[in-house]
């Protein structure tokens, strides 16, 4: 079905950051597969997890014990201070649950119609209830009736927030990003999670944060929450959790942590051997190849040489960063550079129309880095002159 406008490349090898087509041409990829290869492409330690594992057991079901879903499990609560995981197969997934466990969560509070905050900007899949919770209309055209139980806000708002919250008696929950990666990488205040974890602590609402692109060591953490110091109920991941091996997972503290109970939800494939094990080989590479502060330093190296070669060119409105999300807004469409860059070898996205997208993976070089800057910041000139 036409459901992707593919540009026209095919790739059959990739290495580290950089991919080959079909005809042998070499690309340096600075969108990771939209933020999933973090450890880039034919990571040896992920390639001989998924190896050995295809090898011994790929499939049982979760009718039985998975042993590596319960080391991943107990990696993912470890790191991230979460007490329990759902696995699922992708991020729309990881949300759905999440969707899913704030209603009985409401429910189990008498609360008749529950209802989630969402944000003006957002992306949160494209199943019927996370593409209704997307604030993204684009998205939701032609697939009307929408799912009910949504309240929408503006994103990083506060006091828009706190209004809700005067004025509505049925809300459990808000699901939000800790920065917005398809609306365009934006960024929330430096405070402002902390203030959002006071509100809903005062309302009892579920504090969800979908961390679908920030998480697994993107921003310069595990997660992008570790930044404010607060913790969420719940959290969901996958993109990079698996370096391509779809795998997607729902986290949750306290109070959330017991709200499924047997029969609530569940998923054939979720949490299988074989995506456990890559899932483990990722967070092992994180840790021993101490990736998290390297993602910090080539998120400053990108972004001081952005500005550097970017302050003074009219057009560009704005340089946003978080680790390695990196977004340069122009002050006009600007869909035409992802293939003017492809030509030049380099792979990225262009988003909310007017926004470059950069997520490059955490095992990138210096000199790959500056490559990036080089190749983006003269195809930006030309661009705008």
């Amino acid at each position: 079905m036409t459901t992707y406008a593919s540009l026209p490349v095919c790739f059959d090898r990739g290495e580290g950051a950089t991919l080959s087509d079909t005809n042998g041409k070499v690309y340096l990829d600075a969108l990771s597969g939209i933020a999933v290869c973090g450890l880039g492409h034919a990571h040896p330690a992920v390639t001989r997890a998924i190896s050995d594992q295809a090898s011994r057991l790929i499939h049982t079901s979760n009718l039985y014990c998975i042993q590596n879903q319960r080391t991943l499990a107990d990696k993912l609560a470890r790191i991230s201070g979460m007490d329990k995981v759902f696995f699922s197969n992708s991020g729309a997934e990881a949300n759905e649950a999440a969707i899913k466990l704030a209603r009985l969560y409401g429910h189990q509070k008498n609360i008749e119609n529950p209802a989630i905050i969402v944000t003006d900007g957002s992306f949160h899949g494209r199943t019927l209830a996370t593409l209704t919770a997307t604030g993204n209309r684009k998205v939701q055209a032609g697939f009307e009736p929408l799912v009910q139980g949504f309240i929408r806000a503006p994103y990083n708002n506060i006091e828009a927030l706190r209004n809700i919250a005067r004025n509505s008696s049925n809300v459990v929950a808000i699901l939000i990003e800790p920065a917005q990666g398809e609306g365009g990488i934006n960024l929330l205040d430096k405070d402002f999670l902390q203030q959002l974890r006071e509100l809903c602590d005062q309302q009892d609402w579920l504090l969800m944060l979908d961390e679908i692109q920030t998480g697994m060591g993107r921003t310069g953490k595990w997660f992008a929450f570790q930044h404010s110091g607060i913790y969420p109920d719940v959290m969901t991941l996958a993109k990079g959790l698996g370096n391509g091996v779809p795998i997607g997972a729902c986290l949750a503290k306290g109070k959330a942590a017991d709200v499924f109970k047997p029969g609530n939800h569940g998923s054939t494939f979720g949490g299988n051997p074989l995506a456990c094990a890559a899932a483990n080989a990722v967070i092992d590479t994180i840790e021993e190849q101490q990736l998290l502060a390297r993602a910090t330093e080539l998120g400053n190296r990108l972004t001081s040489g952005f500005e550097h070669h970017l302050a003074d060119v009219e057009g560009v409105k704005a340089i946003r960063s978080f680790g390695l999300m990196i977004g340069i807004e122009l002050n006009k469409e600007c869909a035409p550079l992802v293939s003017q860059a492809l030509e030049k070898g380099l792979l990225i996205n262009v988003t909310a129309g007017n926004v470059i997208r950069l997520l490059p993976p955490l095992i990138l070089t210096d000199e790959q880095a500056d490559q990036i800057i080089t190749v983006v910041s003269d195809l930006v000139k030309a661009f705008l002159l």
